[in-house]
């Protein structure tokens, strides 16, 4: 059995890796925020008892938690947009090499 190697013939890793990591992250985002309204609005347990404290302290650490992670998200968005500006000016310039453009042999 042949091993690939990582990266070959595939096109597009970066763009699709950070597009589906956002999915992800939003995703869970999501899901976090309807999993403590359910733990919340649920109201299965005792008033004052131990399990209500633990499923309230539990909920204000993932609602915490969450929040921070959502806090944060317009600067992971800004250091993705910046890496797929860079590595759309890299092929730009990979493919003006390739076609002789900056004074290299080559051409059409």
């Amino acid at each position: 059995m042949k091993l690939r190697k990582l990266g070959k013939d595939k096109k597009g890793q970066v763009v699709s890796g950070i597009v589906v990591g956002m999915i992800g992250l939003i995703f869970t985002i999501v899901i976090g925020y309807v999993l403590i309204d359910t733990i919340l609005g649920a109201n299965l347990l005792e008033a004052g008892g131990v399990y209500d404290n633990s499923a309230n302290d539990l909920a204000t650490n993932l609602t915490t938690g969450i929040g921070e992670v959502g806090n944060k998200i317009p600067t992971i968005l800004l250091i993705s947009a910046v890496v797929l500006l860079f590595g759309a000016l890299a092929l730009l310039i990979f493919q003006a090499q390739k076609m002789g453009m900056f004074g290299q042999a080559g051409g059409f």
